[in-house]
């Protein structure tokens, strides 16, 4: 049976997260399509990275908060999230420091999905430099480096869903241009894509669609080819441009 191209890849429906008493997802809505890349835009402490937490399971939530392709998930440990194809690159990259770069790309591997795209041959194209640094510790790489290796590493489950939290942050111009160019490829293998990030900028450049939150509410979504800056000023900080 074909899937249904019309059926989000992933979905959430008033999805609430919180750490103890405080309260830091309110009622989040949004949907995700095969092969679309769609940007999560807001300031810091605005919910992104709990959102991503509550879709990969490590914030435990009522099942039918988040469905992949119609099933209910939210309620799956990380584990099982990923085996069902969604793959997390972590922000601040989360390298094995005692691993070599191979080792850290082959752990990824463990929950692979079948036989599809990704091995270490074809991340070693995407990233060549990881091929010469295979044998160096994470912890020897450049902060560009682990980032590749971040996503490496992901990508070698042969995920439908990659997520992506922050990948630019704290990263030079030049090496954020490198990631970046990766992105086409990556999704040429009919992944989906999601961009937490706060360059709106770059967001908007590579995004078909965006979400701002703020303070854990959706405050405006859009296609990234018609939204206006005053809309993303007004979503992005509560007031009028």
């Amino acid at each position: 049976m074909q899937p249904n191209p019309d059926t989000p890849l992933l979905e959430t429906r008033g999805l609430t997260a919180a750490y103890g008493q405080f309260k830091a997802l309110f009622g989040i809505d949004l949907h995700i399509h095969p092969g679309e890349c769609v940007a999560i835009i807001g300031a810091n402490g605005a919910g992104k990275t709990t959102l991503m937490r509550a879709i990969t399971g490590v914030l435990r939530n009522d099942p039918g908060m988040v469905l992949h392709r119609s099933t209910p998930i939210g309620a799956l440990s990380p584990d099982q999230v990923m085996q069902r194809g969604i793959a997390m690159v972590p922000e601040g990259r989360k390298l094995f420091p005692s691993l070599s770069v191979e080792e850290n790309l082959l752990i990824g591997g463990q929950v692979r999905r079948g036989s599809g795209h990704w091995s270490l041959d074809a991340i070693y194209r995407l990233f060549p430099i990881l091929r010469e640094r295979r044998h160096s510790p994470g912890t020897a790489l450049s902060g560009g480096q682990q980032q590749m290796v971040a996503i490496g590493r992901a990508l070698m489950s042969n995920p439908e869903l990659l997520l992506c939290d922050e990948i630019s942050l704290g990263l030079a111009p030049v090496v954020i241009r490198d990631i970046y160019a990766a992105l086409p490829a990556i999704r040429d293998t009919g992944a989906a894509v999601v961009l937490v990030e706060q360059d709106i900028a770059r967001a908007l450049s590579v995004a078909d669609r965006i979400y701002c939150l703020m303070e854990g509410r959706v405050t405006l979504t859009a296609p990234s080819a018609e939204v206006t800056r005053a809309a993303i000023h007004a979503a992005y900080f509560g007031e009028a441009a």
